[in-house]
């Protein structure tokens, strides 16, 4: 596994670690949790979606010439999980248990679906086509520091 593999990996287990807590948190009606642990997941789910699609997508894009297939699923695959974000925010300011529970299944079902997908498909061609890369995993562990 590369560098570019294990931060990646890391960082999905670091989601989902917060994901958990703020959903736990929201079932409690735990609310000043909930915001605390959701907007740390929030903030990190979506700088993971910015570093896949603005540094490490267009390296391995660049460097295969393969722009559809697995990068353009990701893609939308990320739109979809941004959309249940913004349902969870709504439901979020409302307080509204059921509402984020709904949009938490959701998004907790198709992350655990495309995590799999980019860790045992996608990232090992990553690996494949990038290897090592210094300054790309600079660029990639600078993005998700947040």
């Amino acid at each position: 596994m590369s560098g570019i593999t294990s931060v990646m990996q890391d960082h999905h287990k670091l989601c989902d670690e917060d994901f958990a807590v703020a959903e736990e948190a929201a079932h409690k009606g735990d609310w000043a949790a909930c915001a605390a642990t959701y907007g740390k997941f929030r903030a990190e789910l979506l700088a993971h979606f910015g570093v896949e699609e603005d540094t490490l997508f267009p390296a391995f894009e660049e460097r295969t010439g393969m722009t559809g297939g697995p990068t353009q699923v990701m893609r939308h695959e990320h739109a979809q999980m941004r959309d249940l974000i913004g349902q969870m925010d709504a439901a979020m300011e409302q307080k509204n248990a059921d509402g984020f529970g709904g949009a938490a299944e959701t998004l907790l079902v198709m992350m655990q679906q495309h995590n799999m997908k980019e860790e045992n498909i996608l990232y090992p061609m990553i690996d494949q086509a990038i290897g090592q890369d210094g300054e790309l995993s600079s660029r990639m562990a600078a993005g998700l520091a947040v």
